[in-house]
This record gives structure tokens, sequence and C-alpha cells, in this order.
């Protein structure tokens, strides 16, 4: 892997999406060419809808179905009927790394490689870091509450999470 990697990583609601929309602008600003890889627990989503023409060929059979135009491309693949996780290591083979300087993933929280967990105490979840040494960084609406050596940032503040993340891409 040449592109550097970092994952964010929460139980489902804890607001790893919300997060990242405040941040991507910021870091687009920098120039910084990102790529994302987002997990999702919907074993069956769509970002083809029922009765468009590739819809239809996709749903006829076709097991890839790439749908192109002058501004942007998508590629979907069938999966059979497979119920484990995808991999991300396999993921990240598709993405075009010469046209990128950082991957950005949500999700994938079991998988090892460099993440920011992301976490609010009143969900009354447990913290992933103490069993996780890929997280490099905690990302909390309560930081006073974390007590960590990792370098904490408030998610309402994503300028710290910003520099960090330059920080991250310069080592």
């Amino acid at each position: 892997m040449t592109i550097p990697i970092l994952g964010f990583v929460a139980y489902s609601g804890t607001g790893k999406t919300t997060l990242l929309l405040k941040i991507i602008p910021l870091l687009k600003q920098k120039n910084i060419r990102i790529g994302m890889i987002k997990h999702t627990h919907h074993k069956k989503f769509d970002i083809d809808h029922p009765g468009k023409d590739s819809y239809r060929l996709r749903q006829a059979g076709a097991e890839q179905m790439l749908v192109a135009s002058g501004k942007r491309w998508a590629l979907m693949v069938e999966m059979e009927d497979k119920l484990e996780e995808p991999n991300l290591e396999h993921l990240l083979a598709h993405l075009n790394q010469e046209q990128l300087d950082l991957i950005l993933v949500e999700g994938f929280k079991h998988e090892k490689f460099p993440k920011i967990e992301v976490h609010r105490p009143s969900l009354g979840k447990s913290l992933l870091f103490p069993d996780d040494e890929s997280i490099v960084a905690v990302v909390c609406d309560e930081p006073s509450l974390i007590t960590t050596n990792l370098p904490i940032f408030d998610m309402n503040e994503p300028l710290p999470i910003v520099k960090f993340i330059e920080k991250y891409l310069d080592t």
C-alpha cells in the first residue's frame, strides 16, 4: 500500500459520517486528493434505482455493472450470496491509488489498520481503543471524560483533527 490509509471507527450512530462531512472539505481545501471506502451493514444496498436501465441489467444477471458518464463512473459488483463481510484489502485494490493522496475508511473496525475512534459517552458504548492497538487517536464530544496517552480531539472542532491528519500524512 503506497497511499496512507486512515479509518474512522465507532459503533453505529456515533457520528462517523457527520464528522467526515466536516473533515473532507477541509482536507480538499488543502489539495489532498481523497479516496473513500465506507462499510455498510445493509447486505443488499443499492446505489442504483429500480427502473433505471443499469439496475434492470444488473437484476437480469450482470455480475458486474459499470455505469459511466463524462462526469463520473460507478462499478457495482454482485457478491453472490456470500455471508461474510467484505475484506478491506480486497476493496482497496479497486481504488486508483495513482490519483490519491489519502484513503479514508469509515468502518471496518475489526480490521488492523490505522484508525481514529469516534466516541460519544452519552451512548453508553464501551471504548474501542483499549482493545485495539491500531487506533491512533480518539475523537469525542466530551474529550475530558477520556483518559489515554493517545491524542484526543473534540468532534465539534474539525480543524485540529485535520492538522493531525496532515501530520499523519507527513510521517
